[in-house]
């Protein structure tokens, strides 16, 4: 099973691509550091990792995750400990600015004032530089700033390499508040989990962690109270708060015999309920786990990224050392110029700006998109997603709303009405199909399953079952021509089953659904984002799909399919996209598993609580809202948009001033600014996927 470890004091993006390469490279065939939530997650030898972790970044405290259950904020952590450090530093430093107008630099008194407001600001930076370098890490911000302050010191640009520091620490200070702001504006997002259960222990309510409850265990939710675990109610009725789940703010009523899901918020009764699954099984736990674990799945812009800067940074430091010493050495040229050209280069070369933005902003992506109630499960899918021109959704459960009525039965053959619905219901007793479940409703009796001696599901027709002697089959038109069964009646609108005793045909029982609100906006909304081809496939009858495709506004429309043959039409749609052009399925994410897996984004709908939705799906869709989903489409294109305007912004003005750095156009203030300033506006541009 794979572990988390808590990566304390984990300050520098690039360092956690380091430790995650270092693991790799170690044998550890999944590792995986997110520096947006200072994780590491790993399969394999926990100590082992540990050790390496330790070797590549010294400064880092490791905390296994059971010890780290709630996230609480560590003052060594906090940002806001090093204005200790800045503010007598900016201090001391002004002095040093006014004093060298009256004394020269090699005064020891001026010089002491700038080594101490540089010691003040830079001792950490100095630390970790010396700590790291022992252990082969020359590549890393803490090293580059290093040489390049202490440098500056070595050719007498005392106040400049005092400045770099401060303004390099200021900007880190910056770019740390607002990198919790974003860990903290995501995990408000997802603060679901309930901070205690009233546990009910004979006559006394006895208040508990939620971790603490077992299956079968009563607990009581008072209004105001959020659900901490899933169950089921045995007793009070009251109306729901379901929107951290499901991004829906209309409140649900619940009654006895309902099932409630963790995350959800008691509103105004009291509610008396029936623990089904512990914490780490419960919904909201598996949700927090989904978004938190999302950036294993790392999207091909993201990769790219960090294999880059893997190059990009030795690249720019060798350049340095070519500058500080083929001029001098072959051109005579003084040495402290060139020398200064190359630290101001040193400065640029850390690609923290890029390695930190790009995973913060899918993050941020995938933070939205679970605060609407859509939970994608990578920021591989998010990119997918934006790059979506087919969308194919299964109709029953997803386009309509799945919940079927028996409306007609048409009798044949001297059979009453009572006798197809008692039949029917008799082997639909053990399918979970809706049909199934609107005929055994009908009939409203209670079913003797003793009376069934056997059962037969026939996939994609229908069923057959022996009921105290008597064969009954119950299916669709297929399963009637399959069996040779003489019958007068082939096309009907609407959903239809056909009834069979004793090979002789019975007739047949009509079953209506309904159409969801909210599709016919949903593919209007697609079309609206310029969706080349919104299609429905379903396992249902010719004539039931047509009249729903046309009232739906849909494209086109496959009917009549069995599991099987909805994969092979996602495989003919694959034939009319351009090859990164991506095609959606939606479906209920129970028996549609193979073509959501078989297309490039599997979309769960209707999925609340369901786990095999969860697991097969890629995108998960918490209510059963088809509009959703276009809500998705624009936020996975509002996410690759603002992570190309970081990748550009901050590549270019690197670029640029490195160019400028060789031509000695460039201070190393400007330098700072290029790494730190460029790393925090970009950080600030992802945030804004949060709104």
């Amino acid at each position: 099973m794979p572990k988390k470890l808590k990566l304390e004091g984990l300050d520098c993006a690039s360092c956690a691509y380091e430790i995650e390469e270092a693991l790799k490279k170690e044998g550890f065939e999944f590792a995986l550091v997110n520096f947006t939530t200072k994780e590491a997650i790993i399969e394999g030898d926990i100590e082992k990792a540990k050790e390496i972790i330790k070797k590549v970044e010294p400064g880092v405290k490791i905390i296994e995750k059971e010890e780290h259950e709630h996230d609480h904020h560590h003052d060594h952590d906090d940002p806001k400990r090093m204005l200790y450090f800045i503010i007598p530093s900016l201090l001391l430093f002004a002095i040093g600015i006014v004093l060298r107008y009256y004394y020269n630099y090699d005064n020891p008194f001026v010089f002491g004032i700038f080594v101490v407001s540089y010691l003040l600001v830079g001792w950490k930076v100095l630390r970790n530089a010396f700590v790291n370098s022992i252990h082969g890490n020359v590549f890393d911000e803490n090293f580059l700033i290093a040489i390049a302050t202490l440098g500056a010191f070595a050719i007498h640009e005392y106040p400049e390499a005092v400045g770099v520091m401060l303004f390099y620490i200021v900007g880190e200070f910056f770019q740390d508040l607002a990198v919790n702001r974003s860990r903290r504006s995501i995990k408000a997002l997802l603060a679901l989990k309930a901070e205690y259960a009233n546990l009910k222990v004979g006559d006394k309510i006895v208040r508990v962690k939620p971790e603490e409850l077992k299956v079968g265990d009563i607990i009581v939710i008072k209004p105001g109270e959020r659900v901490p675990v899933d169950g089921v109610i045995i007793e009070g009725s009251s109306s729901v708060d379901t929107s951290a789940l499901t991004g829906e703010s209309v409140p649900r009523t619940v009654k006895e015999g309902d099932e409630i899901l963790s995350g959800m918020v008691n509103l105004s009764g009291l509610l008396t309920v029936k623990v089904t699954k512990e914490l780490k099984e419960s919904t909201i736990s598996r949700i927090l786990e989904l978004v938190e674990n999302a950036s294993a799945r790392k999207a091909k812009t993201e990769k790219f990224i960090t294999r880059f800067a893997h190059y990009y940074t030795p690249a720019v430091v060798g350049l340095a050392m070519l500058i500080a010493l083929v001029p001098p050495l072959v051109f005579g040229e003084p040495f402290s110029k060139w020398v200064y050209r190359a630290l101001v280069l040193l400065v640029i070369s850390c690609p923290c700006a890029l390695v930190l933005s790009i995973p913060l902003g899918y993050f941020g992506g995938i933070g939205r998109a679970a605060r609407d109630g859509i939970l994608v499960k990578g920021s591989n899918f998010l990119d997918a997603l934006s790059r979506a021109a087919i969308v194919a959704f299964d109709k029953t459960g997803t386009l309509t709303k799945g919940v079927f009525k028996v409306t007609k039965i048409e009798t044949r053959n001297g059979f009453s009405e009572d006798e197809i619905l008692r039949f029917a219901a008799l082997a639909e007793a053990h399918s979970n199909h809706p049909i199934a479940k609107a005929i055994r409703e009908a009939y409203g009796e209670e079913i003797n399953e003793a009376e069934i001696k056997e059962y037969e599901e026939i996939a994609g027709h229908g069923v057959r079952a022996k009921i105290d002697g008597v064969e009954v089959m119950v299916g669709n038109d297929r399963l009637l021509h399959r069996f040779n069964i003489e019958h007068d009646t082939c096309r009907v609108k609407g959903t239809v089953a056909h009834v069979v005793i004793n090979g002789k045909y019975a007739g047949y029982i009509i079953i209506s659904d309904e159409i969801k609100d909210d599709a016919p906006l949903a593919v209007k909304e697609l079309k609206r984002l310029g969706i080349k081809k919104v299609v429905m496939v379903t396992g249902d009858n010719r004539d039931v799909a047509e009249e729903i495709a046309r009232q739906i506004g849909l494209d086109g429309f496959y009917a009549e399919l069995l599991p099987e043959d909805k994969v092979k039409v996602i495989e003919e749609l694959e034939k009319e996209k351009a090859p990164n052009e991506k095609i959606v399925f939606v479906g209920d994410g129970i028996n549609d598993a193979p073509v959501l897996a078989r297309a490039d984004v599997g979309v769960a709908m209707g999925a609340l609580g369901s786990d095999a939705a969860i697991e097969t799906a890629d995108v998960v869709i918490m209510d059963d809202k088809p509009s959703k989903l276009p809500r998705g489409i624009r936020i996975a294109r509002k996410t690759q948009r603002i992570v190309w305007q970081n990748i550009i912004f901050a590549l270019g003005v690197k670029l640029a001033f490195i160019g400028l750095g060789i031509l000695g156009e460039a201070t190393m203030w400007e330098a700072v600014f290029a790494d730190v300033g460029v790393a925090l506006i970009a950080v600030f541009n992802a945030m804004r996927i949060l709104r």
